[in-house]
């Protein structure tokens, strides 16, 4: 049997993964798997998306000569016609892979399943212990020792999916929801890249698989 990794398959290929980031806000999480896809070249951001033409992240990306989509969803009547949009953007594109960085949008089964295997997210705790909002001051309230990040693969279920790297912060005496969040969010910087990095290989290697088959 043939045994395959997601580096060697990255020397094979002609160019890296092609690579939608999807964000809602500032897009910090954004900034920093863009610079580590530059500086390791294992994936090219050839789109980032947002559901909100406000979002600030957009300009970050327009400065910095990335493609950019702003779809919306308050625009449409329910989330799979807003979805099938952004499906139709992401084919334009030519999207191979989608990390949610900040994305505020819970999506349907209907987008999941097309992307099962290839679309990661970041969620502010240490999964699988709250899922969801709020996620610091319940940790907090919990009398927890630590909080932390995850990056997981996203299913139809919220924040459901196998966690694919971790980073664990801790909770300090009289911490406040604000200020364990600051702490996280530093973290997260430096897990999202590579638990990216590492999904992309795991990607690669089923690929190649598949074409063994």
């Amino acid at each position: 049997m043939r045994s395959f990794t997601g580096t060697s398959r990255m020397a094979e290929r002609e160019e890296p993964v092609r690579l939608a980031i999807f964000i809602s806000g500032r897009g910090s999480n954004m900034k920093t798997l863009v610079q580590a896809c530059l500086d390791e070249g294992f994936a090219k951001p050839v789109l980032i998306l947002s559901n909100s033409y406000s979002a600030a992240g957009l300009e970050w990306a327009t400065e910095n000569d990335l493609p950019i989509a702003a779809i919306d969803h308050r625009a449409y009547d329910d989330r799979e016609s807003f979805e099938k949009d952004v499906q139709d953007t992401l084919e334009l594109h030519n999207v191979e892979f989608i990390a949610l960085a900040g994305f505020m949008r819970v999506l349907t089964p209907w987008f999941t399943d097309q992307w099962e295997g290839r679309m990661i997210n970041i969620h502010p705790s240490l999964l699988p212990k709250y899922p969801g909002l709020h996620t610091h001051k319940r940790a907090i309230e919990a009398g927890d020792k630590e909080a932390g990040c995850s990056v997981h693969w996203v299913t139809a279920g919220v924040d459901e999916g196998a966690v694919i790297d971790q980073e664990r912060v801790e909770i300090m005496p009289n911490d406040t929801p604000d200020a364990l969040a600051e702490r996280v969010l530093e973290r997260e910087h430096f897990l999202y890249p590579r638990a990216l990095q590492k999904a992309i290989s795991d990607f690669l290697v089923r690929e190649l698989q598949n074409e063994a088959d």
